[in-house]
């Protein structure tokens, strides 16, 4: 019984591809078949997207309504030994008269350790600890500022380190270079933040 309704299955299945196959043969060419079309990406307001890259920063921009003018920061990922992103960095300035001249949002992994919190020194500079903000499902970070005197270091470095320590293994740090490269062309064409 399951051998003739096993038989029965592939020749239905066989029949229905016939009025195909029979088709296809026809044209032969294949002329009449889609080929397909690009398909373009719409703007979605609030989403973001690289719009030009400087160096090794990319100026990340949000879409916004036609007419406004679209906040953006300085963005880039920075890489293990093996070329996987373990942080982002987004850089943006803030208003005159603040104690910092810009901001920055730095994201890492879940599995870091926020306690031993996050070191950022420019070149052979003075390295600063800063705290972790928040996690979510996605991540931990840490919202900082940057002085003047941070901002012009930046301008004049080749390399930052930024050192974060991993959870399971609480007795190294991990030591990130994030590439000063493009940096005071980007730093210049960033939103100001409120």
């Amino acid at each position: 019984m399951a051998r003739i309704l096993s038989t029965l299955c592939i020749a239905a299945l066989l029949t229905g591809l016939a009025p195909a196959w029979a088709q296809d043969q026809q044209t032969g060419t294949g002329a009449d078949l889609p080929v397909g079309e690009p398909v373009t990406q719409d703007k979605v307001p609030g989403q973001a997207y690289i719009r030009e890259t400087n160096g090794d920063w990319g100026m990340e921009c949000l879409y916004v309504p036609e007419g406004q003018e679209e906040p953006c920061q300085m963005f880039q990922a920075l890489l293990d030994d093996s070329g996987n992103t373990v942080a982002n960095v987004r850089i943006f300035r803030l208003p005159e008269g603040g104690q910092a001249a810009a901001g920055a949002l730095i994201a890492v992994p879940l599995e870091t350790l926020l306690t031993a919190q996050l070191t950022l020194g420019i070149d052979e500079g003075i390295t600063k600890r800063y705290p972790f903000t928040v996690c979510d499902r996605l991540g931990c970070y840490a919202r900082i500022g940057f002085t003047n005197e941070d901002i012009t270091a930046f301008k004049k470095g080749a390399v930052a380190k930024l050192g974060l320590v991993p959870y399971v293994a609480p007795d190294q740090r991990l030591q990130l270079s994030l590439s000063l490269k493009g940096f005071t062309a980007s730093f210049g064409k960033t939103s100001i933040m409120q």
